[in-house]
C-alpha cells in the first residue's frame, strides 16, 4: 500500500487543484483555460488522493462532477509552490 502522504501530483493535477485557490469555496473549474473539459481520471485521482471532493449534483449536467478543493489539496498546492524550481 502506499503511503498518500508522499504521492506527488502530477503537473496537470496540480494546475487544476491551483485555481481552487481562488475560487470561493474552493470550487474547481469543469473546464481548463482552453476550453476543454478536465479529464474524468484527473478529476477522480485528485478524489481519491484526498485533494478534492465532490461538492454538490449539477441538476442540468448529472453526469459532470462538481468538485471542490479540499484542506489536504490546499495543502499539497501549497508546498509544491512553496518548493524552489529547477530548470536544466
Amino acid at each position: 500500500m502506499t503511503d498518500k502522504k508522499h504521492i506527488k501530483p502530477t503537473d496537470v493535477q496540480l494546475n487544476w487543484l491551483r485555481r481552487g485557490l481562488t475560487q470561493p469555496g474552493g470550487k474547481l473549474p469543469l473546464f481548463d483555460k482552453n476550453g476543454k473539459q478536465i479529464g474524468d481520471k484527473t478529476v477522480q485521482s485528485c478524489i481519491d488522493h484526498g485533494w478534492a471532493a465532490p461538492w454538490f449534483d449539477n441538476p442540468v449536467k448529472p453526469d459532470w462532477l462538481i468538485c471542490k478543493l479540499t484542506d489536504e489539496g490546499r495543502r499539497v498546492v501549497t508546498a509544491e509552490d512553496a518548493k524552489p524550481q529547477t530548470h536544466p
